[in-house]
């Protein structure tokens, strides 16, 4: 399937879900080595993935914004997904990874990506974003990234206090 990618870094090519994305929602969303930190459950149901694209679906319709599928561009394979949520006074910044991508920068060149388009052309006042607390590696990410540690907050997914953070334009 050729993609549209509205959004390109040197290595990756961001584009919309879509109904017919499914099978890639299962490849991401079903892998427990992907959910454990973001499900209390540690993997999300077949029920659960298919809700879960269908919101991001209707996210971009109502608010501009998803957790867009991401490809490498030069072999199309499809890495995972990075996005935005929309929240009070901005949106909240997040990152999915199939495995063979982890340990390769791809979350981070995905996330300053989002980031430059959440301020330059969505122009959000503000970003947060949150990890799970076992979850280390994210949280070296987001402070790289400029974000600010600010307090816990609790994520009734995983049921835990996650660390929480914010970036606002410079």
């Amino acid at each position: 399937m050729t993609r549209t990618y509205f959004l390109k870094t040197q290595r990756i090519g961001f584009a919309v879900w879509q109904k017919t994305d499914l099978p890639l929602a299962e490849q991401l969303w079903g892998d427990p080595r992907v959910t454990h930190y973001i499900h209390q459950n540690g993997a999300f149901s077949p029920a659960e993935i298919t809700t879960r694209l269908q919101t991001e679906i209707n996210q971009e319709k109502t608010a501009a914004m998803q957790y867009w599928p991401i490809f490498n561009l030069t072999t199309g394979q499809f890495i995972g997904c990075c996005g935005l949520k929309p929240v009070v006074n901005g949106a909240e910044l997040g990152y999915h990874l199939r495995p063979e991508f982890w340990h390769q920068g791809y979350a981070a060149e995905a996330a300053a990506a989002v980031i430059h388009y959440a301020f330059n052309q969505l122009k959000l006042p503000q970003l947060v974003a949150g990890h799970h607390p076992a979850n280390l590696a994210s949280g070296i990410i987001l402070r790289n990234l400029g974000f600010h540690f600010i307090g816990t907050e609790y994520y009734a997914p995983t049921g835990l206090e996650h660390p929480t953070y914010v970036l606002v334009p410079q």
